[in-house]
């Protein structure tokens, strides 16, 4: 079997799928389809249609796209048994019905970016850096009823340095992602149709590192708490950094402002109210439970990202306030 004698179809939406696809294009490999979410209405009056960046990059292959509203939607099925897959191959996606996923004669497998059990959900990347991991990857497994506790073929490790924000991490991990994705098709190919794969349940025992969720994450998942350790609100920040960004209010202002980046200080701050600001020879220091954090980039609301420097220049006032 090569790669030509499988026809793939492939389904996602994000800029982190088309790290996928661009490779399985770019290496030969057959794909037949593409499967993405409808175009997003956008503009003031939401009078212009936006498509996905997994739709824009196939239409430039001339790769035929499929953009169904509902997955069980019969002519939706339809259009798709047509292009007669022999794997389906998932990244970034929604929740898939069985009548999709087992529609292939080898299979559908997904492409995570976390190392399964680990961070199931639709934001892994961003808890494993909030929650302070030095270690993540990428996990491709077989599709089955529930969502991420499929079959495990292979995966990929990532290290996480310690200043690491959610943009280095999803950049890696993009590219990790498309490697194991065309490794698990060779697999495939090599087995004629099969691959070995592991029970991830096998991989959870007693007394194993507890497992993490990694849930979609809202606008209230981003308010930081200052009633927390210093450690654990710089983590918190850049596990929010670029996007969608962790915010805290002013207080007497009614501004928010989002925080891009914190820097521990070493510095104690006992009996002072965890949210307090002062500034330092020229730094922006806010008091955590236990430590100053020093703030280095931020935007207030209606305005441009800044260091923390030149927020200073314009609101010396700052430290009158407190963050909330």
């Amino acid at each position: 079997m090569e790669k030509k004698d499988i026809r793939i179809v492939f389904m996602g939406t994000p800029e982190f799928a088309v790290g996928t696809l661009r490779r399985l294009v770019e290496n030969d490999y057959n794909v037949v389809g593409v499967v993405t979410q409808p175009d997003r209405k956008v503009g003031r009056h939401q009078d212009h249609l936006q498509p996905s960046e997994v739709k824009k990059y196939a239409l430039s292959k001339g790769i035929p796209v499929l953009q169904p509203e509902k997955m069980k939607n019969p002519e939706f099925l339809d259009q798709l048994a047509a292009l007669k897959a022999d794997l389906q191959v998932v990244v970034a996606f929604r929740m898939l019905p069985e009548v999709v996923w087992s529609m292939p004669r080898f299979g559908t497998f997904n492409v995570h970016a976390a190392l399964l059990p680990q961070y199931r959900g639709a934001a892994p990347i961003n808890w494993a850096i909030i929650n302070g991991e030095k270690e993540t990857g990428v996990t491709t497994f077989f599709l089955d009823k529930n969502i991420d506790t499929g079959r495990i073929i292979l995966q990929k490790h990532f290290p996480v340095p310690d200043d690491a924000d959610v943009e280095y991490v999803y950049d890696g991990l993009m590219e990790l992602g498309a490697q194991a994705a065309t490794e698990t098709i060779d697999i495939i190919i090599k087995g004629n149709g099969r691959a070995e794969s592991v029970d991830q349940n096998k991989l959870i025992t007693a007394g194993s590192e507890k497992l993490h969720d990694a849930p979609k994450i809202f606008k209230d998942t981003c308010h930081i708490d200052f009633n927390q350790k210093a450690e654990r609100v710089r983590n918190f920040i850049r596990g929010l950094s670029p996007y969608p960004g962790a915010w805290a209010g002013l207080s007497g202002s009614g501004n928010t402002v989002k925080i891009f980046k914190g820097m521990s200080t070493g510095l104690a701050c006992a009996g002072t109210k965890p949210g307090t600001i002062k500034t330092d020879d020229r730094r922006l220091l806010v008091a955590c439970d236990d430590e100053w954090l020093e703030i280095a980039s931020l935007q207030m609301s209606g305005k441009k990202r800044m260091t923390a420097a030149d927020f200073l220049n314009g609101n010396r006032d700052i430290a009158e306030q407190n963050f909330k």
